[in-house]
Order: structure tokens, then C-alpha cells, then sequence
């Protein structure tokens, strides 16, 4: 029987270390499988004698694998998990190297029996109140092109936030909406209850029936689950929500920079709020387009869903409990609506952007739970442990420590700021993946030893390090995963695609990070040198032909080719030639393929590059810092399209404003229309409170606002005059007596700030290049054209 696993724990019984996966069967039941492991981790072999007498409670036996420096290694295993932490911390202490001592239980395991998320289970079963089909011990093998059906709720509560009573909880399922309401008036698809307890017992009864996989909500850890968490207890009942009868634990975080957490067994818990923030969910295509003013509910559903919120503003909650108090029929069936209404919204936003859809995907690339699946270090351990073993290789224990050097950055090029015709734009395809591969850059291809670093046929990088010159474990890896995301084009499985892409691009930023157990910084330096080396011999190559490069980024190229007749031939043919140097390059070299492939991008019909913020130019031979600047107008399906990289209209710390007026400065510049009075009017906007809604700021704070002692930004000043923040995001004006968050808003806005702060200096990055200033612009001066 095939199943996904949706929950993963273990437990210790005695001295028996258990571990239990709990998921949805293809036939749509529960399971729930219970297999004993012993744990263990590995020493080498000539440590064995010094610490034998540590050993008497442990099973020692010797094994055919060893480490990355070819040192036989010892295994170490006990039945209890407890003994092995203890004795793993023990030997740490005394400097007597470990590997994979801080492998989890249940990782372990799925490691141990190759299996990731979608699985085949063999063997007897039982059942129970709560759950269809228990397997003690069963076989459990890795199943292939299983796709689960699992069953999201997505919950709701309406509450006094005076009195803190209980008002309502909506749950929303596929075919499925309930509301639990406290009244005495009988509701539409409602269930009326006399008491909170009443309510509180039938809405518990109904959700273990409804028995969802994912729990979902807005908030609906920090608020939700935490109120339901202390009402219950205030009424005596058990908060045992998930598949068995373990009381469900939350983690709340009273810092709103980190994320409060749930944990029912059985069941995960995914906050929609959560997952629409999360750069991974963001980039994915059902969410590429989406833009938030922010991350209220009513935001990003009016967003996403084009609709909202029935009952609006800061002021709803004091409308619920008026109507709540107004205790008639159509009062409370207004806020039973706006109760179920929000459930829905939550659970259309989950299926619109196909969010669970795409953890699964990744969850079955990597065997990570569904709320891990952006853990990219615990990832990567998953599909490279694996992989190592195969080849009799046992990973070191991760060593926590402090980056005393950080790695070099990829390669700017800081080009001559000004307005371009006809610039080509290529790129390198997953770039480094690529390096990777090409460069057979890899943990145990590493070459450390001097001795090693003597032999011929080895790979050294631009910083003076060595790899073998084979096959890796990663490059392994990586190509699997190439060919499998080939596959998903193929098939057009777009979210499948996605997710295999991000897999594969995160790899070297988890070599890169010291919270990896592989991580080294010559290796980590190896991938950027290299990435440097390639797109400045790329540029060198490109100019060479006749061409001028105006940019070089960490893998793209731009191209000025000016009113060449042959744009179309020379998008194919720039590439051609530059995969072929590098093709017989390294086939010159080191007798190995090359992965790099440079592919056209896009043709700006025309752009501007301000100048960068630094003087050195990439002619000099040096590496900066500066941020991708420019923006241009491509043509897209036939039509214009405008594309802005790293400027203010894309930046969230700017207005709306200001990114309003640059948007439309720009299409003015590419278009050769007059800016003058463009410029002259959005002034006088702003002056005469037309554009007020649009001058609020937007800032996140990145710690607590009271440990900002040396200095106090303006949005921590606006921040501290709030009662409570609620929120790390934000929103003031600058008035005439400073920062103000809009919701004590008492000062008149101060508009020469905006003028100054925000416009001028969005209007000299153009006019500057059109030898004008904004001052010009002000005192008034002949109309300015681009040609």
C-alpha cells in the first residue's frame, strides 16, 4: 500500500527508540508506521583504544566505510538515543571526532532505508480510534510516482478582545464549512451553542472527525491555536487535536522577527501568513506576479483572489462585538459570515497559488516535512548522506562555528552610467550547478592534503584549491536532478520543475554557509572564484568579437550591438561561440565536459544604468559590492514591457510615490516624451495632499525596537510611539515633527521631505545623464528629450 508521510516523530519506550511516521494512503486512510531503530554515529578506527572504556554500555562493530580522508571508521550503536547524545557529547568534549552523531531519529532512518516522502508499506496492521491502519515493524520501501490527496482545514475564530470570551470558530474543508457559534439563534451553517464549553467539546468532536492532514489559518498559530490552547485549558478540556491523544504543543515566539510554531501529532500546521512571506513560496510561478502592500489578510487575498475581507479596517473587531452584544439574529448571522468567509479566503489563497502542492513536490525530492521544506542545510544532509553511503563514505558531524573569514562575493562590473539602444542580454544557465559539475567541486573530491595536492590530473581552482578530477557526489547528484527536472519539462509539471530548480541552486549556498557539516572556506571561495573567472573571460571573449559589454552581474553579460542589422543571428550566435571556447577549454585542460551554458535572456530596446555607488571600475581589476542598478524596456508577447532591477520603484523601503513617479519617468525617457512638466505636476500632487495615501513608509525592523540603542531609524522612532507593535513591518509618515506611524498619526505630513527624499533624487538619476538637475527642473528650463 503506497502513502505519503505527513508527520514524522519518535518516541522512547523503555530502552527502545522508536521511530513513527504518520501519513494518507493512496485508498485515503491513515497510517501510522512503528519501527524500532538503534542508534549510532562513528568514530575512526585508530581512535578506538582511547576511549574503550567509555563503551561498555554500546555496541562497537567494524564496518567497510570511511571517511573523506579515506580513514577506516568504527560504528558505535546503542538501543537508546539518549545514550548515544550522551556519549557523542562526551567524546566532543574530548576531542575525539565523530560523524553523523547529530543525525535525528527519524532522519536516520529515512536516510538508512533510502526513502523520502512517498512510500510503499508492507505488512500486518491494526486499527484505532483515531487512526485507520497501525503497522508495527512493516517493510517500508520508497514508492514512486504516487501522488497523495491530503485534506486541508483551514480554521478561524471570533473572540471578544475585551473580555476574551469565545464568539465563533469557522472550519473550512474541501466539500466541508461548519461554524461553532455561542448563541442563542439558530444560524445558517451554523451550529448554535448556550456555552463556550458546549462549543468548544462539538468543535474538538468535528475536527478529529474531519481528521485534516494540514491545519491551516492567518496567524492561526500566534492567535488562533494560542487562544484555543488557553480556552480549553480554562474549561478543563483536552487539547489533543491531532491523530493520537498527546496533548498539542505550541511554541510561541513573544519576538515578532521569529515565527511561533504548533506541533499535533499526526497533523502539520501551516500558516498561511507564514507561507505567503517565505522567499521560496514567493518565487514560485502560481506566485511570481503577486504583489502585497502587506501581509494582512485583506491584502493579500484582494491580491491573490481579486476579493477580501466582508467586514473592514482597524475598527472590525469593535463592530464584532457590537453586533455580538446587539444579540439579534441578523447581527450574529453577519459575523458567522465574516467568521466563514475568512476561513475560505485562507484556504482559497493556499489552493490558488498551489502552495501545498509545491511542498509536496520538494517534500518528495528531499523526504522533508511538509513545514521543513525550506530548510535547505537538512535537505541537502538528506540527499547527500544517502549518496555517500553508497560509495562507503560517512559524513562528519556538523561542527557549529564561527566564520572567522567571509567568502568572496560573485563579480560587478561597474559600467560608465548612461542611456543605452539595443543592449542583448545573456546569461548563464544555473550557474552554479554548472560550476559544480564542470569543476567536479565537491566535499569528498576536496583534495586538503599536501601530499594529494602533488598528484597530476587534479582541478585547481582561481584561489589555489584542488578537486579530483572524477565524478563527485554532489555532481552526481545534481545531474540526477537535471535529468529529472528535463523530465517535468517534458511532462510540463511546472511546480515539480520549480522545485527541483530551487533544490539545485541552493547547493552551493549551503557549502557556503558554516552551519553545514561539509562547509569549508577555501571550497566555498573555489565556487565564487571560479563564477568570477567565468564572467570576466566571458566579457574578455564577447569584446573580442567586436562588442562592447556595458555590464557584467554575478552570471549575466549585457551587450551593447548598437543599430546592428543582424540582432536576431547574433542572439544565437554570441552564445554559440562562447559554450564553444569554453567547451574546448576545458577539454584542453582537464579532459572534462563543461556544463557552462550561456543563453540569450532579453533585448532592452533601450536602458539606463545610474551610476553606481563607487568610483572603481571592473578595467581596474577590482571586485565591488555595488547592488544590480538598472532598468529597461524589453518586448514581451509582443508588447512593452518595462523591467527595473534594484531601483527604488522595486524596493519596498520606498514609497509608493516614489515608485509611481519613477515607473512613469522612465516609460516618459524610453519613449523620448517631454519630463518636465511630468515632473513639475507630481510635485504639485504631493504639495496639495492628492498623493497622501501613497507617502506612507514601510519598514521592517530587524531586532526588538528597545535593542536599537547607537542609532533610531525612523521607522523604530514611528515604532515606539505605537501602544503595542504588533508587527516588525512599520507603517509612518514623516511629518513637520517627525516619524508618525499612521495609526497615531497627529502632525501634518511634511511634504518637502518627500520632495527632497523621495523625487529628486529618483528624477537627477535621469536628469543627470541628461545634463540637468532637479533644481533646473524647479527654476524652469527648456523641455528635455531623450534623442
Amino acid at each position: 500500500m503506497k502513502g505519503f508521510i505527513v508527520y514524522q516523530d519518535y518516541d522512547t519506550i523503555g530502552d527502545k527508540t522508536r521511530i513513527k511516521l504518520f501519513g494518507r494512503l493512496e485508498n485515503g486512510q491513515t497510517f501510522l508506521t512503528i519501527n524500532e531503530i538503534k542508534p549510532y554515529f562513528f568514530i575512526k578506527e585508530e581512535d578506538l583504544k582511547k576511549i574503550e572504556k567509555y563503551l561498555e554500555k554500546f555496541e562497537i562493530e567494524k564496518t567497510n566505510l570511511s571517511d573523506f580522508d579515506s580513514k577506516k571508521v568504527i560504528k558505535i550503536s546503542s538501543n537508546s538515543q539518549t545514550e548515544i547524545n550522551k556519549l557523542s557529547q562526551l567524546l566532543s568534549h574530548i576531542q575525539i571526532k565523530t560523524y553523523e552523531a547529530d543525525i535525528k531519529p527519524v532522519a536516520r532512518f529515512m536516510i538508512d532505508n533510502d526513502i523520502l516522502s512517498s512510500i510503499e508499506i508492507e505488512g500486518e496492521y491494526n486499527t484505532s480510534e483515531r487512526i485507520d491502519r497501525i503497522y508495527i515493524n512493516p517493510k517500508i520501501k520508497s514508492a514512486k510516482n504516487f501522488k497523495p490527496r491530503l485534506k486541508i482545514a483551514s480554521i478561524d475564530i471570533e473572540s471578544d478582545k475585551h473580555t476574551g470570551k469565545l464568539i465563533s470558530i469557522a472550519i473550512v474543508s474541501d466539500n466541508y464549512q461548519k461554524i461553532f457559534f455561542v448563541s442563542n439563534h439558530e444560524l445558517e451553517k451554523t451550529a448554535s451553542f448556550k456555552t463556550e464549553q458546549e462549543a468548544l467539546l462539538k468543535f474538538k468532536e468535528e475536527l478529529i472527525k474531519l481528521d485534516p492532514d494540514i491545519i491551516t489559518g492567518w496567524n492561526i498559530v500566534s492567535f488562533d491555536l494560542l487562544y484555543l490552547q488557553e480556552i480549553f485549558e480554562k474549561h478543563k478540556i483536552g487539547f489533543d487535536l491531532g491523530r493520537t491523544n498527546e496533548k498539542a504543543r505550541l511554541r510561541i515566539s513573544n519576538n515578532y522577527l521569529k515565527p511561533s510554531s504548533a506541533d499535533i501529532p499526526g497533523r502539520i500546521v501551516l500558516d498561511g501568513i507564514a507561507l505567503i512571506k517565505d522567499p521560496f513560496i514567493q518565487q514560485a510561478p502560481t506566485m511570481r506576479y503577486s504583489q502585497f502592500e502587506s501581509y494582512s489578510l485583506e491584502d493579500v487575498s484582494q491580491a491573490i483572489l481579486g476579493k477580501g475581507k466582508l467586514l473592514k479596517g482597524t475598527s472590525r473587531h469593535d463592530e464584532i462585538e457590537k453586533l455580538y452584544k446587539e444579540n439579534k439574529k441578523s447581527s450574529h448571522q453577519k459575523i458567522a459570515d465574516y467568521n466563514l468567509n475568512d476561513a475560505k479566503l485562507v484556504l482559497e489563497i493556499i489552493e490558488k497559488t498551489k502552495i501545498v502542492e509545491i511542498a509536496i513536490e520538494r517534500s518528495e525530492l528531499t523526504g522533508m516535512q511538509l513545514d521543513r521544506i525550506t530548510s535547505s542545510i537538512s535537505a541537502f544532509d538528506s540527499l547527500y548522506i544517502r549518496e555517500a553511503r553508497k560509495m562507503n563514505l560517512v559524513s562528519p558531524t556538523t561542527d557549529f562555528r564561527k566564520k572567522e573569514e567571509r567568502l568572496k562575493g560573485a563579480y560587478v562590473y561597474s559600467s560608465e552610467a548612461g542611456i543605452y539602444k539595443n543592449v542583448l542580454v545573456f546569461d548563464f544557465k544555473s550557474l552554479y550547478p554548472s560550476i559544480l559539475c564542470t569543476f567536479n567541486i565537491d566535499p569528498a573530491s576536496h583534495i586538503k592534503s599536501p601530499a594529494e595536492k602533488d598528484k597530476k590530473n587534479l582541478i585547481e581552482s582561481p584561489n589555489g584549491e584542488f578537486f579530483k578530477n572524477d565524478i563527485g557526489i554532489l555532481p552526481k547528484i545534481i545531474f540526477r536532478l537535471h535529468e529529472a527536472r528535463e523530465k517535468t519539462k517534458i511532462e510540463k509539471r511546472e511546480l515539480a520543475n520549480y522545485a527541483i530548480k530551487t533544490i539545485m541552486n541552493s547547493f552551493w549556498g549551503v557549502l557556503a554557509s558554516p552551519n553545514c557539516r561539509y562547509f569549508d572556506l577555501g571550497m566555498g571561495n573555489a565556487i565564487t572564484s571560479f563564477a568570477r573567472w567565468i564572467i570576466q573571460t566571458t566579457s574578455k571573449e564577447i569584446e573580442k568579437m567586436g562588442f562592447r559589454v556595458i555590464y557584467i552581474d554575478t552570471d549575466s553579460v549585457f551587450v551593447e550591438i548598437g543599430s546592428s542589422s543582424r540582432t536576431e543571428a547574433l542572439k544565437k550566435e554570441i552564445p554559440e561561440k562562447i559554450n564553444k571556447f569554453f567547451s574546448d577549454l576545458m577539454k584542453e585542460i582537464y579532459n572534462r565536459k563543461s556544463y557552462l551554458e550561456l543563453q540569450f535572456d532579453k533585448h532592452f530596446i533601450s536602458m539606463i544604468i545610474p551610476q553606481l555607488r563607487t568610483g572603481k571600475t571592473a578595467k581596474e581589476g577590482l571586485e565591488i559590492a555595488a547592488k544590480k542598478r538598472y532598468a529597461g524596456l524589453v518586448i514581451k508577447d509582443g508588447k512593452e514591457a518595462l523591467e527595473i532591477t534594484g531601483l527604488e520603484s522595486i524596493r519596498g523601503d520606498w514609497t509608493e510615490a516614489a515608485r509611481e513617479f519613477q515607473k512613469e519617468l522612465l516609460m516618459r525617457l524610453f519613449h523620448n516624451e517631454p519630463i518636465e512638466e511630468f515632473i513639475k505636476d507630481y510635485i504639485k500632487k504631493i504639495k496639495s495632499g492628492k498623493l497622501d495615501e501613497k507617502l506612507v513608509y514601510r519598514k521592517s525592523m530587524r531586532k526588538l525596537a528597545e535593542e536599537y540603542t547607537k542609532t533610531t531609524p525612523p521607522h523604530v522612532k514611528a515604532a515606539r510611539l505605537l501602544d503595542e507593535i504588533k508587527s516588525n513591518v512599520i507603517e509612518y509618515y514623516i511629518t513637520i515633527a517627525g516619524p508618525e506611524p499612521i495609526q497615531k498619526l497627529k502632525h501634518k505630513i511634511d511634504y518637502e521631505h518627500y520632495i527632497k527624499k523621495q523625487i529628486e533624487p529618483i528624477a537627477n538619476q535621469v536628469l543627470a545623464l541628461l545634463k540637468k538637475s532637479f533644481d533646473e527642473i524647479e527654476t524652469g528650463s527648456k523641455q528635455t528629450k531623450l534623442f
